[in-house]
């Protein structure tokens, strides 16, 4: 050093060292808060804010979607129910208006009493049936043409007059020809000439058709 040189720093004073020696120091400490670890973390939680946001924000998201798909299955299952209930309700309601119906039909159902074996249960026989089909007569004028006709035989035929002549002899209690019989048929009687309940049915039928009733028939008809 020169002497020059030397000759200023020790004209330096006392004020002078301690203001340098004060910049010195704030330069340090400045420095120094710069790389304490406080700093770094500082720093770290600063760059990475944006990052921790996000995420929450993502995850409030799905469990948006969660809630949302919780709620939607929820209500399939109740619509499901409901679907269920109201299926069953109808089923039920179907089956219990079948029962009914049966049931009234049942009931609906004339049953057919038992009638005795001869004439006596023919007639009355004869006579539901016709009270059932709308066809008119009393027991009285059945039976009065029937002893007129065959006697009460139900098996009688006539061999004599101009049906038997034409090959179409009347048969049974009420002495019915074929054709007669054929188209004044009830169903629901025997398909026999014969038979003294489906002959009785089928001659009231004819006798209503052509007299009104077979109580108007006096005689052959």
């Amino acid at each position: 050093m020169s002497a020059s040189s030397y000759a200023g720093l020790k004209r330096l004073t006392k004020a002078h060292k301690m203001s340098i020696a004060g910049v010195a120091a704030l330069s340090t400490a400045a420095l120094a808060f710069s790389l304490v670890p406080g700093g770094v973390e500082e720093a770290r939680a600063v760059s990475t804010a944006p990052v921790a946001v996000e995420q929450i924000v993502a995850a409030a998201h799905t469990k948006s979607l969660t809630d949302q798909a919780v709620a939607q299955q929820a209500l399939a299952v109740k619509a499901k129910a409901k679907a269920d209930a109201d299926a069953k309700a109808k089923a039920e309601a179907a089956a219990k208006k079948a029962r009914a119906e049966k049931e009234a039909a049942t009931r609906s159902i004339v049953r057919k009493p038992l009638f005795a074996n001869n004439l006596d249960g023919w007639i009355k026989e004869a006579l539901w049936i016709m009270k059932k089909e709308g066809i008119p007569g009393t027991y009285q004028g059945i039976h009065r043409n029937i002893m007129r006709e065959s006697s009460g035989n139900p098996r009688a035929i006539n061999n004599w007059d101009i049906n038997a002549q034409n090959g179409i002899p009347s048969k049974g209690l009420l002495q019915v020809i074929a054709p007669t019989f054929k188209t004044y048929h009830v169903k629901g009687t025997k398909f026999d000439q014969y038979d003294p309940v489906a002959n009785i049915v089928a001659a009231c039928n004819y006798a209503a058709d052509r007299y009104g009733s077979m109580d108007n028939v006096n005689s052959a008809y």
